[in-house]
């Protein structure tokens, strides 16, 4: 077993702490990864005080690792010592359930392993990404590309497949128009993919303080969600709404904006459960749904997409001991645009 140094929650309430965790033996089909950075996402922070399940402590999180092989199982031939790799939201799957098979490994039928905060195969709990080291099953690992900024690359495992998933399975691209509600770590990834697919991008947040941010990303307009008259001004002219806002909205008001066939996907996850009346629907045969990460071969597709494209997340980049100040920046919508930890301060 390898000893590393993490930071890591002891209880829902008290601030994360500087620890050491254990790091299964390599297997055959593992891969030793070095962690050089992790980003903080909000699911991160749900996480460590039991906004959404139980937790087993200490529990270390982070599902946003880019690091570097550092060793090999003896069966491993698609990567090498010294690659640069990516970690993001999931460790492991039971790959034989049909949507395994299909690629779908975040919607695995019996239960995807998650990176953290989940039980892994030999029966303990999964430690993530805020740590020196992590060892992953080769099948989970990606390849981050040279073109994407080191320190940057880390939230596209999760903000940049989040958003990047729902876009591209509801087809945005040239000549639809896609709305995205907030301009968070989600938000502003959401629009500069959307954009870099050609879509005509809206984007609709609290005021209009990240307005300029928001067309230099590739959006076309923006507009105030505080201003009464926005959501009456804008009904029926979405094909696709992606929302990734954690907080619960007058749904019934927000499907309004969606024109014939047009879908509001969900991918931020409010703790508490939402309302909304299905006679929200009927008109213009709206359609609501929700959406989790990608699949490992998604996945990879969005870190060529972006490479191809230029596209990075915007972040600040902090050390380990920064790791409660940036949590409580986050509560207060007070970062742009993603947090990422210098895994060398551990």
């Amino acid at each position: 077993m390898l000893t590393v140094k993490a930071y890591a929650a002891t209880s829902a309430t008290e601030p994360l702490v500087p620890t050491t965790i254990e790091r299964r033996d390599v297997g055959a089909t593992d891969v030793l990864i070095a962690i050089r950075y992790s980003g903080i996402c909000h699911s991160d922070i749900h996480t460590v005080r039991e906004e959404w399940s139980s937790v087993t402590y200490p529990q270390v999180v982070g599902h946003e690792i880019v690091g570097e092989v550092a060793e090999i199982g003896s069966d491993v031939t698609e990567f090498a010592v010294g690659d640069r790799v990516g970690v993001g939201c999931m460790v492991n799957s039971c790959r034989e359930c049909e949507n395994c098979k299909a690629g779908m490994e975040q919607y695995c039928l019996n239960g995807n392993i998650g990176t953290y905060a989940a039980v892994d195969r030999d029966g303990t709990i999964t430690q993530g990404g805020y740590s020196t080291h992590v060892v992953v099953d080769k099948d989970f690992v990606l390849r981050v590309p040279e073109s994407i900024p080191y320190e940057a690359a880390a939230p596209l495992l999760c903000a940049g497949i989040t958003t990047y998933s729902p876009l591209a399975h509801w087809n945005a691209g040239p000549g639809k128009r896609v709305a995205v509600v907030g301009m968070g770590g989600l938000g502003h990834m959401a629009v500069k993919i959307a954009a870099a697919m050609g879509a005509e991008v809206t984007v609709l947040s609290q005021t209009l303080s990240k307005k300029d941010d928001g067309l230099a990303f590739g959006a076309k307009d923006y507009y105030a969600t505080s201003d009464p008259e926005t959501l009456k001004s804008l009904r029926n002219s979405f094909d696709l709404v992606i929302n990734t806002v954690s907080a619960a909205l007058d749904f019934d008001d927000y499907v309004k904006l969606l024109r014939l066939d047009g879908v509001w996907v969900n991918v931020g996850a409010p703790p508490e459960p939402v309302a909304m009346r299905v006679f929200s629907l009927f008109a213009n045969r709206r359609s609501f749904a929700g959406s989790s990460i990608g699949g490992i071969k998604e996945t990879q597709e969005m870190l060529d997409f972006c490479a191809e494209h230029g596209i990075a997340p915007e972040t600040e980049l902090i050390a380990a001991e920064k790791i409660n100040d940036a949590y409580e920046r986050v509560l207060a919508s007070d970062v742009r645009y993603r947090f990422v930890i210098d895994t060398a301060t551990l």
